[in-house]
């Protein structure tokens, strides 16, 4: 079992947007990363620790600090549904960060660890305990120096990173979950040559977190590449990776995966109606199943009629059924503020990162209430 990242998740909550997502949630994992936004750019900013989503849970097996390993994990699933706060401000310079991976690189002649010992254990623990009654930056102080005095501690750096992720410092965590898994990649190569090697069984959720990571910061490319090997050293349906794998299929246009990986993560959680529905529904109507997507978003509407990306891409799928005049009601429920938005290219490429088709119904229906020429 292994002291695992605290990572907030994403998922089940409306919190701030991800690369192109309002309404979408992304969970973290302690903590898994997922991505599940929720509309406006000002709602993201006034999202608390408490509002974000991500979780890295893992299943591992019994050894000596066994209470110690079963705590962190548990601590991981609950971080990645707390995590993803774009509006918090970094205590911790960034360049102390680098410094310090830059240090740690000195100490590679000695064994990587999985569990931690001596003053590094104690210090562990005590941001554990920080970290879970949301003193983050304590958590975080502490945690910087357990790399210092244990660099090659796998768990270390990947809470000092789920630290980082509450902050908003996302550059500054994936530089030290990257880290987290080069240690454990090199683990696995030892315990793979060496008898009797602890294991850090847990890749796959390093790989959700840093993939999490990477769809909140501009690299849909990278974090896809993360969360297809999470997927597969899973090796079995994962709701929290297959959310954060449709969304970054649907970000690099992969469309038809994305709906397959969507529908088979909604089938796991179809007791209960989630923000990444949305998307769902959005990449049907990409794919020109429009039966299929007013389906889900009369499900989406029902859970969370408020939200103006909702509402907004409800009134497109009412376009698309014939009713314009629903359509143009549906829309204009949308405070104005909020719904001017919506005429703006650079919101919806960057922002919420709507599907073409979605673009171009929307067009259509912000000229319609003369939003847009």
């Amino acid at each position: 079992m292994a002291n695992t990242l605290a990572t907030a998740t994403l998922l089940l909550l409306l919190s701030q947007p991800v690369q192109g997502a309002a309404f979408v949630a992304t969970p973290i994992v302690h903590k898994k990363f997922t991505c599940i936004g929720i509309d406006s750019q000002e709602k993201a900013k006034e999202t608390t620790l408490g509002q974000l989503y991500s979780s890295i849970d893992g299943n591992h097996n019994d050894s000596p600090d066994t209470d110690l390993t079963n705590n962190i994990i548990d601590d991981r699933r609950n971080f990645i549904k707390s995590v993803v706060s774009m509006g918090l401000v970094a205590s911790i310079p960034t360049g102390a960060i680098a410094e310090d991976v830059s240090a740690a690189a000195t100490a590679l002649s000695s064994p990587v660890q999985v569990v931690a010992s001596g003053d590094a254990k104690k210090l562990f623990t005590e941001g554990r305990a920080l970290e879970a009654q949301g003193n983050i930056l304590a958590a975080q102080r502490l945690y910087i120096k357990v790399t210092k005095i244990s660099p090659r501690f796998i768990y270390g750096w990947a809470n000092l990173s789920n630290t980082l992720v509450a902050q908003g410092e996302l550059n500054d965590a994936d530089q030290t979950y990257t880290k987290a898994i080069n240690l454990c990649e090199e683990n696995l190569k030892e315990a793979e040559e060496s008898f009797g090697v602890k294991r850090c069984d847990d890749l796959y959720l390093l790989l959700l977190n840093r993939g999490s990571v990477r769809l909140n910061n501009g690299m849909p490319k990278e974090a896809l590449s993360d969360l297809q090997r999470a997927n597969t050293l899973r090796a079995r349906p994962d709701a929290i990776i297959l959310q954060n794998l449709a969304r970054a299929q649907e970000l690099n246009s992969f469309y038809a995966q994305s709906d397959k990986s969507y529908t088979t993560a909604i089938s796991m959680t179809a007791n209960e109606v989630n923000p990444f529905w949305l998307r769902s529904s959005m990449v049907k109507y990409q794919l020109g199943d429009v039966s299929g997507a007013m389906d889900l978003m009369k499900r989406v509407e029902n859970r969370f009629p408020e939200a103006p990306e909702v509402r907004a891409a409800y009134a497109v799928l009412l376009l698309a059924k014939g009713d314009e005049d629903a359509a143009r009601k549906k829309f204009l429920e949308i405070p104005d503020r909020q719904r001017v938005k919506y005429a703006d290219v650079q919101f919806l490429d960057k922002v919420v990162a709507w599907p073409s088709a979605m673009k171009e119904g929307i067009s259509t229906l912000t000229k319609g209430v003369g939003d847009s020429s």
